[in-house]
């Protein structure tokens, strides 16, 4: 899928849900695309940079919470990293990562299996889960 394709995606999720992508937004977006694996916000600033030389930390900052907040992107709290989610129409799925610590590779994973016993586990401790990501690191095939 193209990073125009999947760019068309997200202004059509924004506006049915009345949220607006701006340009920084879109350009945010649209650098996120161009990494296959996670991304610090600061590396990001400086692709910015190119093309926006008035960005600022918070710029970016304010950029990627709007598009983790829309489920296009997920932090990975771990290693202070973003990366681009794929099936944003459903900003609200679990979310599991394997997180290779020798290349920095990183593949979203989808277990309903996995997020029933979390739940449960929470619903056994009177928790209520607002919103779920579940970090794993090792070592990724190709290492």
């Amino acid at each position: 899928m193209t990073a125009e394709h999947l760019l068309e995606q997200a202004k059509a999720v924004c506006q049915q849900r009345g949220a607006r992508m701006t340009r920084i937004r879109e350009q945010v977006f649209l650098l996120l695309t161009q990494h296959e694996g996670a991304v610090g916000a600061y590396d990001l600033l400086e692709e910015l940079k190119l093309t926006d030389a008035a960005a600022k930390p918070a710029t970016i900052y304010r950029a990627l919470d709007f598009l983790s907040q829309q489920g296009f992107v997920h932090k990975i709290e771990s290693i202070n990293a973003f990366i681009l989610c794929h099936h944003f129409s459903d900003c609200n799925h679990p979310v599991q990562l394997l997180i290779c610590d020798q290349c920095g590779h990183v593949e979203e994973i989808q277990s309903n299996n996995l997020d029933l016993a979390i739940r449960a586990m929470a619903d056994a401790s009177g928790f209520s889960i607002s919103h779920q990501i579940v970090e794993a690191h090792g070592k990724c095939q190709s290492c």
